[in-house]
């Protein structure tokens, strides 16, 4: 990701260390701070940069432009305030940063999950005799009693032996979608299983309801 959402703006700096060292004792209140040609030669920036960091920290109360007299000191108090405001301002920028960084990633183990999703039914087509691990897909019919209920709700593991892997929902893949995840009516459950624990899913999701109406289905 991009510095630029974290990155301050070189008047925005300037303005933090001149209260910075404002707060290090380097100028006291009433204290005149230099011209701002001396300013902009000190910190090699040009005047209008030094003229916006003043500008700012006149703004916060923190020096007073007085024409014939020059930049006065004018809170030594409100520096503290002035800097903590940017700290949580760069605490929102980081965590911004943090959450698209997150959310990249995210998009790339779902596109590695699926992947191996993928490689795994393609796998089990071609070893279907000796892998012990098989997927299945389970369609959720309108009228079962395990519609509402979640994965956890339900112990679909400890009923099955079974583990949730995805959920084909409206035409989207839903990868890994944890114990929470709810079975909903027109749903497809990818499921991975040892090969004699089929019926024992099949049973568990559509006994109840009579399974008829799943030959009826397929």
């Amino acid at each position: 990701m991009s510095s630029e959402y974290i990155k301050k703006p070189v008047y925005q700096k300037i303005s933090i260390d001149i209260a910075n060292r404002i707060l290090a004792g380097d100028f006291s209140a009433g204290d005149k701070l230099h011209g701002r040609s001396s300013l902009s030669s000190y910190y090699n920036v040009s005047p209008e940069t030094i003229r916006r960091a003043i500008i700012l920290l006149n703004d916060m109360d923190i020096v007073e432009v007085i024409k014939g007299s020059g930049i006065i000191i004018k809170s030594v108090d409100n520096c503290v305030k002035f800097i903590d405001k940017f700290k949580d301002i760069d605490s929102i920028n980081s965590s911004r940063k943090e959450i698209l960084e997150l959310i990249d990633q995210k998009k790339i183990l779902e596109e590695k999950i699926e992947g191996k999703i993928d490689e795994l039914i393609d796998y089990s087509n071609r070893f279907i005799n000796t892998n012990p691990f098989m997927p299945y897909e389970f369609k959720i019919y309108k009228g079962l009693n395990i519609i509402g209920k979640t994965v956890s709700e339900s112990k679909f593991w400890q009923n099955t032996g079974a583990t949730v892997v995805g959920i084909r929902r409206k035409g989207d893949l839903i990868l890994s979608p944890g114990p929470n995840a709810a079975f909903q009516e027109g749903d497809t459950f990818l499921i991975i299983a040892e090969e004699d624990v089929y019926g024992k899913i099949k049973k568990f999701i559509y006994e109840d309801n009579n399974i008829a109406k799943l030959k009826n289905k397929s």
